[in-house]
């Protein structure tokens, strides 16, 4: 899974599974966190704040 994630230019990945390690369910898992990221962009927008403030505090 790290090496895909790595391709796909994300590194520096930390995760913890929690239950079941069975690899159809860590990818069905790891596939739909992906999905629910949002950009720095898009959490400014919601909160209302600059994108300084983002990656400031």
């Amino acid at each position: 899974m790290r090496a895909v994630l790595e391709s796909a230019g994300i590194h520096d990945v930390l995760a913890k599974s929690k239950g079941s390690s069975n690899p159809h369910n860590l990818v069905k898992a790891t596939v739909t966190a992906l999905l629910e990221l949002r950009d720095a962009y898009t959490v400014a927008q919601l909160r209302g704040i600059p994108i300084k403030k983002v990656f400031n505090g």
